[in-house]
């Protein structure tokens, strides 16, 4: 039977196996399951890991548009022309990103201080986004933020299609049912 692993990736940790700093083998002791995806060692929240290669790519490869959502602290109040350019899509490497959903929102309640807390600045205005996108190119989410002119200062993915960070806090992982199908996995629950 496919293992597939929601996993809530701390700050600072590596998303691979082994390596300098800690790593995904401090959290999971699963044998032969690799991250479907990736999250950069600053970024925070739901990996998925399996042992199936097919699922492993339906769930990271940008041609199936799985849905990725993202928690995004920003620098300053983006206004509805920066909002728009993101909705859009922005350059980056000379080519256009997918159009992205976003909005602003309120400061989560639920969410979990980061170690280490995010530099405060006394003069410096920061908001909260929600940020849905289909597509994962490296570090996308930061640069698309610093394309519009609202650099990321804390990136948590909240969700990858149906599966989310719900009832788990950063270090902890569950088991849950892989997708029947590949379209099985547009709607969301966990």
């Amino acid at each position: 039977m496919t293992a597939l692993i929601a996993f809530n990736k701390p700050f600072g940790v590596l998303c691979q196996f082994s390596g300098q700093g800690p790593t995904l083998s401090d959290f999971i002791d699963v044998p032969d399951v690799y991250p479907a995806g990736r999250l950069d060692k600053d970024s925070e929240g739901l990996l998925l890991l399996t042992d199936d290669g097919a699922l492993q790519a339906r769930i990271s490869s940008p041609k199936f548009k799985q849905p990725k959502t993202y928690l995004v602290l920003v620098e300053r109040i983006p206004d509805e022309a920066a909002l728009a350019r993101l909705r859009h899509g922005v350059e980056l490497d000379g080519k256009p990103t997918r159009p992205a959903t976003v909005g602003r929102i309120p400061e989560p309640a639920d969410l979990w201080p980061r170690d280490p807390p995010v530099r405060y600045r006394k003069n410096v205005t920061e908001a909260w986004l929600e940020l849905i996108i289909t597509e994962g190119r490296n570090r996308q989410v930061r640069r698309m933020t610093a394309a519009v002119g609202h650099p990321t200062l804390r990136l948590i993915r909240s969700a990858i299609g149906r599966y989310t960070l719900e009832g788990l806090a950063p270090g902890q992982w569950r088991r849950v049912d892989p997708p029947e199908s590949p379209c099985a996995s547009t709607g969301r629950r966990s």
